[in-house]
């Protein structure tokens, strides 16, 4: 790794730009990826637990609603291929200040994330070895989620590849797995058999009202952190024209498939009233089926959806400080390329920042409370990150109309679906507010931006002098 940290130095050989070095296959699954995290695997219990049935509704519309903003992300970045991520478009159509704001944010955003994946990482490998150190795991995982992303951009979407397949193959064992505990009548646990009744019989499904169905909202916007993933790909994929549209169209069908079916098979084999929230519902349907070890079996599962979202975020902040650097947002340093073509040292800063934030956590006494900070606070960040899209796209139709006519891959709906979408994301903040836990991170937020804006001041006074 040593060598590898080395080749930071820009020598000769080290290209000036990215390269185009991933192909369709790992673009699709790196969307797929993004929009499958641990939210589902193990926040999915909580949801269910809140809204009841009903939560079906609440992941329909989140995806209903970010489909749109992919779709305007994908617009703007197929609109010049010079734009390599939504800092990139965000910094030319809405001014500096937002190509500074936007994409320090979600350099931010994924570290925070990327702090409470480790953690969780950690944690699942107690189940196989519970006498490690937690503190040397948490280590060990970020010393070789940089090794993977400091090797080749390649390397990153192989590992992506088959992070998605195992996340997939769960998902999708998961449904069928229901599919037979249904045909079969098996017995429920507390009563009852396995019935696509148990949807609407216990209570109807809306039982908790509009109070529990608007509950389930703060924690599945979570879960959809990282649909946009495959923005920050842009200046490294092959036949963007053809791929990237490709990867956005299909995420109503991946919502459809990976969290609506797999939400239904959940309950109608265990009633909604009898998910603890506390628990992956996942690790429970599994144990009906008699499956042996089935709880190392997903132990590994979840463990690699915290993993594959671990390396997505590196990969994508690394990606963002070099955006940064060459908008003059960022130290010079992180424009430097790797023989590779990787940005070594955004990484490097990146994974420091990261060990910096899994220390602090542990300093903490009460881990779990800071855990649901941070992961409130991301929630917070991405829904800023997807305005600050939307907001591009809305300059972008006013700046360029020539562009727009020519697009060949046009946001439906464009500027109309562009207000709903920002209309819907402070109605989710509203939401935050009237929970104790989630209005203490909606306060503590703020505090981000007003380092952001003394450090974008800073800035101007230098420029100036």
């Amino acid at each position: 790794m040593v060598d590898q940290v080395r080749e930071v130095l820009d020598t000769p050989k080290s290209p000036e730009k990215l390269q185009r070095n991933l192909h369709n296959r790992h673009i699709q699954l790196i969307a797929i990826g993004g929009a499958i995290g641990t939210g589902l695997f193990m926040g999915s219990g909580k949801t269910i637990s809140l809204a009841g049935p009903s939560i079906i509704f609440v992941y329909m519309i989140i995806g209903f609603m970010l489909f749109f903003v992919m779709r305007a992300m994908g617009e703007l970045l197929l609109s010049n291929l010079d734009y390599k991520s939504f800092s990139d478009f965000a910094a030319d159509l809405l001014g500096p200040w937002a190509g500074y704001f936007t994409g320090w944010t979600y350099w931010f955003c994924w570290v925070v994330t990327g702090i409470a994946d480790v953690v969780a990482i950690s944690a699942y490998f107690q189940l196989w070895l519970p006498n490690f150190s937690v503190w040397m795991s948490a280590l060990l995982c970020v010393a070789v989620f940089l090794s993977l992303n400091l090797a080749t951009v390649k390397l990153f979407g192989e590992m992506e590849f088959w992070f998605a397949i195992v996340k997939i193959i769960a998902i999708v064992a998961l449904i069928a797995a229901g599919i037979v505990l249904v045909a079969l009548h098996y017995p429920a646990p507390a009563g009852g058999t396995a019935a696509l009744s148990n949807l609407w019989r216990h209570g109807g499904l809306f039982p908790k009202g509009l109070g529990g169905f608007f509950a389930g909202f703060q924690i599945a916007v979570f879960a959809f952190v990282g649909i946009e993933l495959v923005g920050t790909t842009a200046a490294e994929t092959q036949n963007p024209h053809q791929v990237l549209p490709r990867a956005i169209n299909a995420i109503p069908v991946r919502v459809i498939m990976f969290y609506v079916l797999a939400l239904v098979a959940i309950m109608a084999v265990t009633p909604w009233n009898n998910v603890l929230p506390d628990r992956s519902p996942f690790v429970e349907m599994f144990m009906l089926t008699g499956l042996p070890a089935a709880a190392s079996v997903v132990n590994f599962v979840v463990l690699t959806s915290a993993a594959s979202s671990a390396n997505s975020g590196i990969f994508s902040t690394g990606r963002m400080l070099y955006g940064l650097a060459e908008q003059g947002a960022a130290p010079s340093r992180f424009a430097r390329l790797s023989r590779r073509a990787v940005p070594t040292a955004g990484l490097v800063f990146s994974c420091l920042c990261l060990l910096a934030g899994v220390a602090l956590i542990y300093l903490i006494p009460n881990v779990m409370t800071v855990f649901t900070l941070v992961t409130t606070v991301s929630a917070i960040l991405f829904m800023f990150v997807w305005t600050i899209i939307l907001c591009s796209y809305l300059a972008y139709r006013k700046k360029y109309p020539q562009r727009h006519r020519q697009s060949a891959f046009k946001m439906p709906l464009g500027k109309v679906m562009c207000w709903v979408c920002m209309g819907f994301f402070l109605f989710v903040l509203v939401l935050l507010a009237l929970q104790p836990d989630t209005r203490q991170a909606l306060m503590v937020t703020p505090l981000w931006f007003a380092i952001l804006a003394a450090g974008w001041m800073l800035r101007a006074k230098k420029s100036a002098g």
